[in-house]
Parts: C-alpha cells; structure tokens; sequence
C-alpha cells in the first residue's frame, strides 16, 4: 500500500497528532573472564553516560526543529544512565493556518551542539548486562523521541544510527490520532511514508541486513537491521583472535551469533 503525499496542508488551529520513534540499539561483546566481562561493562558504562547521553538528544533536539524545556539526567551504581527531556516545538504559533510539507529522506548529521523542544519528549536509557557463565555481555539502549504538532522524529533517526556503533537495532515509528483541515476533514497521518528504511542513509543500509513489517492502515512502521559482515576481532574484549586456538575460536563465534540471531528474531534459537 503506498500512501499518497500530502503538500502544504492547511490546518485549523494546531497539529493534535503524535508521532513517535522508538530506537534500540544493542553491541554485543565476547569477554573470556569475569575480569574482561566487567571491564567491558565499564567501558560501555563510561561511554554512555548520562553527560553524553544528554549531548546526543539536545543535538536530536535541533535536528527536528525543538526548544529544551527541561532535563533529567541520571548515572546509575553500579551501571547504566537516563537521560529525559521536555521539549516544545519551535516556529510559528500565530493563528494562521499551518502549512506542511516532508520529505521521506534521510536526516543530517549535525556538526555543533545547538540546544532548540512543550508538549513533547526525548528519553534514552541504557542496559549493560553480562551472561553468568558464557562470556557473552549486551549493551542495550532505548530511545524515544515523541512530538506533538508538525514536527516529525524520523529526521533525527540517521544521525542517532551514527551515534551508536550498534550490531543490531530496532526502530519503530508510529502516527497517533488525528487533526483537522480548514474545512474540518480528519487527517490520521500528515506525511508520506513507506518505509523507515527511507529516512536512513545509503552508507548506513549498504552495511546491515534490513526487514520490514509495516501496518500502512494503522500508521505502524517497523524496521529490524544487524550488520552483514562479521568480523571475531570486532566482537573481542580483552583478547584478539590471534590469541585464541582454532577450536576456541569456532565456538565463541557461534556463541555470539546465536546472541545476535535471538535479539534480532525475538525468539530463542537452537542452532545458527
């Protein structure tokens, strides 16, 4: 189903739909020791923290056009950080009619910090955690970005794919409610969408594996990517692939792509 694209649509009095992206990013890790396993988590706990964690949603902020109203933020013991932002959208609040327009590309990658979001939100928490006993660990972060009036989220999505270094990610896009025309005609969705894929860049979709399942007639987007290519060294803390025998080497492998195929299917697997 495609959904036909809305040019300059003029509405009466403000934008009432909310339109909300959910981002989870996951980086899985191979560490032998309990020794390399907290080191790991450390790591990851120091490279998301809250301080700049609260760097990258004020930069989301600017991109989709939003004035910080207010922040939480939140480094928790022994790990883990959250960060959560009121925001309010920014531009013309006079009482003439709103005129929109989107475009179903990709989103920039700012270069500054520049802090522009009332009736909106940003949150992200993070989830270290590590096996007991088969050396794999997960990183996972949520991130939600949720606006009310013509703002759109999707604009924000390709520069925080480029925050994260993520092997998996899940992204989920969805339109709520409803606003009115001048004369008075429900609007369920003010832009054109296909797919997510749409909004993230060409670099981006050449390197993972992407699936789509899409509800079209409920405004429901849902976008799973994990990362083609698959390179031991990248996935080893603590130790390379040289340091580890043939044998060893085979069954960590087959460790972390089970971790990855469960995460990125949802389910248990058996065998990969």
């Amino acid at each position: 189903m495609e959904i036909k694209t809305i040019k300059k649509l003029q509405l009466y009095g403000f934008n009432n739909l909310t339109k909300t992206l959910s981002f989870n990013m996951y980086d899985i890790c191979y560490a032998k020791t309990n020794e390399d396993r907290k080191g790991y988590l450390e790591y990851i706990d120091e490279q998301y923290n809250a301080e700049r964690l609260t760097s990258i949603l004020t930069n989301v902020a600017e991109i989709i056009g939003a004035n910080v109203l207010n922040i939480a933020k939140q480094d928790y013991d022994p790990m883990g950080a959250s960060v959560t932002m009121l925001v309010a959208e920014e531009g013309n609040h006079s009482d003439q009619p709103e005129a929109l327009t989107d475009s179903e590309t990709p989103g920039p990658l700012p270069d500054t910090v520049l802090a522009h979001l009332d009736k909106s939100h940003i949150t992200v928490h993070t989830y270290p955690e590590s096996h007991p006993d088969d050396g794999i660990s997960t990183f996972r972060a949520d991130i939600d970005v949720s606006t009310c009036g013509r703002i759109s989220p999707l604009k924000a999505l390709n520069y925080l794919i480029h925050c994260f270094d993520s092997d998996i990610m899940t992204i989920d896009y969805r339109v709520r409610g409803f606003t009115r025309d001048v004369n008075g005609k429900k609007f369920f969705i003010d832009h054109k969408i296909n797919s997510i894929q749409n909004y993230i860049s060409s670099d981006t979709k050449n390197i993972y594996q992407m699936m789509d399942v899409n509800v079209y007639q409920e405004n429901i987007f849902h976008t799973k990517m994990i990362l083609k290519e698959f390179d031991l060294d990248n996935y080893l803390f603590g130790v390379t692939k040289k340091d580890l025998l043939p044998g060893e080497k085979k069954k960590i492998k087959q460790k972390l792509k089970k971790e990855m195929a469960e995460i990125f299917y949802g389910r248990n697997v058996t065998k990969v």
